[in-house]
């Protein structure tokens, strides 16, 4: 019988969401900085209301309901659950301040979808937004694609040994250094290296594009944010194929590939045997999936007449394709393309990459690269031991950092977790043929979109989409970042709040 939540239950709650809200408002104020440098005195004023309203909820809550109750897993999974809910919330006032937005659903979606990586955008007149709340929109995808819960960690070390449960709530399972706020910087850490190293990438090929100083360093900001943390914002509403730019595709190629590596195999890399990469189940599970659906992608493309020679398949076909697996949702061709152009073998197999998604805990959405492996180790399990002796002892292992035995628990939360995620893609694709206009192909790419926190789109999300349709695919885009059990969680604490029962 669940139990009801107490006074104190409910007050440590809040006190550890006032951090993340106070960790936000700070995340506002650089975009304001920028906006007060530049001039564009509209944004600044709605990057100062929203930094100021978050920053006092943040204050009320953090000074009001301190506490120094240890948090339980409960307690992270609902804390984590609300904390992407209601920071999005609170993310949004600029957003819907700036003018940009219809209503402040849409709002609220765009910042849901630049917290959670994902990438669909409702914004109009993207090509006229200000420089400042263009950077804010990137800086949800940096904030986010290491994780709010991080962003805490980070700043807010005190305390940080008993928050671990919030890292681990917010979809992460990997504690890369002995203690979690070490792991946080170090995230930290790797995100920096790649924000130098990226942005300086991408700028100097815009300048060789022919961009000036300033506009390339600009557009090579947030082209990193975007590729880096997965997420898929662009500076201009045509993405990618705004710059018409091998060069500039190329360098994102590597920097949203980093994006999709978890941070523990760039531990790895950085400070441990490389040779581990190799031999781990996501890279293998990676390799191997990507190589046969961008295969069936030529396959499709080439049938189609729609590209037959390689340069194309490589700038269309593998760069959509890689932009799907890492979930960072760039494209280089319109979205309806997909639909008139492509054929129906080319699209599937991008739908096929978008649901599996890159690497756990990494910056990349979808089932994951581990889940895939594992739910595939299992199925060569099960034949062994019907092909074995009753006697006979099955034991199957895999390499995640190390050689692990595989367990009757984690094959069945990996399969657990797949299912809910085809589930839930199933679920938005028919929301969407309810409403009409749409058919099959469009409302499942759209929908796995969403849930995976992909960001490529044939055409449904727009801002004149409807809006129950758009609410849906928020809480899709909620549900497929923090992967199902802490909103499940928070689920179970309102319907036990509900009951009102106590029992132990």
């Amino acid at each position: 019988m669940l139990l009801r939540p107490g006074a104190d239950d409910l007050r440590l709650i809040g006190f550890y969401l006032g951090k993340v809200l106070l960790g936000l408002s700070l995340l506002m104020l650089v975009p304001a900085v920028v906006a007060l440098v530049l001039g564009e005195w509209n944004t600044l004023s709605a990057l100062v209301i929203g930094a100021a309203l978050t920053a006092i909820a943040g204050s009320v809550a953090e000074a009001r309901l301190a506490t120094r109750q240890p948090l339980t897993w409960a307690h992270g999974m609902v804390t984590v659950a609300l904390a992407w809910l209601i920071g999005a919330i609170f993310a949004a006032v600029p957003m819907y301040l700036s003018g940009h937005y219809a209503d402040l659903l849409s709002a609220v979606f765009e910042a849901m979808s630049g917290l959670t990586t994902t990438g669909l955008s409702v914004i109009s007149d993207l090509d006229h937004t200000t420089y400042s709340m263009d950077l804010y929109r990137h800086l949800t995808h940096f904030a986010g694609g290491q994780g709010i819960i991080i962003v805490v960690l980070s700043l807010f070390a005190a305390g940080g040994g008993r928050i671990g449960t919030l890292y681990l709530a917010e979809a992460r399972d990997e504690r890369i250094l002995p203690n979690f706020i070490r792991t946080s910087r170090f995230i930290y850490k790797v995100a920096a290296t790649y924000l130098v190293v990226g942005t300086f990438a991408v700028t100097v090929t815009l300048l060789v594009a022919g961009f000036t100083p300033a506009r390339a360093l600009y557009h090579g900001v947030n082209l990193f944010l975007a590729a880096f943390d997965t997420g898929g914002f662009s500076p201009m509403q045509a993405s990618v194929i705004y710059y018409h730019s091998f060069a500039v595709e190329a360098v994102l190629l590597v920097l949203m590939l980093a994006g999709a590596i978890s941070f523990g195999l760039h531990f790895q890399m950085w400070h441990g045997d490389p040779r581990q990469v190799l031999r781990h189940i996501e890279t293998r599970t990676l390799a191997l999936s990507s190589s046969v659906l961008f295969a069936v992608i030529c396959f499709g493309l080439v049938r189609s007449g729609t590209y037959d020679t390689l340069p194309a398949l490589i700038r269309k076909g593998f760069f959509t394709m890689i932009s799907a697996v890492s979930s960072a949702g760039f494209q280089v061709n319109v979205g309806d393309t997909y639909l008139t152009d492509w054929g129906v073998m080319a699209p599937a197999a991008i739908v096929a990459t978008m649901a599996l998604g890159g690497m756990a805990s990494s910056t990349a959405g979808g089932i994951k690269a581990i889940r895939v492996g594992i739910a595939a180790k299992t199925l060569v399990h099960d034949v062994r031991k019907l092909l074995n002796p009753e006697s006979a002892v099955v034991v199957t292992t895999y390499n995640a950092g190390r050689r692990t035995i595989l367990r009757d628990d984690m094959a069945r939360a990996a399969t657990t977790v797949l299912l809910l995620f085809v589930v839930t893609y199933l679920l938005g694709a028919m929301v969407g043929l309810a409403y009409g206009g749409y058919d099959i192909t469009q409302t499942l790419f759209e929908s796995v979109s969403a849930a995976a926190n992909m960001g490529l789109s044939i055409g449904v999300t727009e801002p004149d989409m409807p809006r129950g349709l758009m609410a849906v695919y928020l809480v899709q885009m909620w549900l497929g970042r923090l992967e199902f059990v802490a909103v499940f969680a928070l689920i179970g604490y309102l319907i036990s709040l509900a009951r009102g029962r106590a029992s132990r």
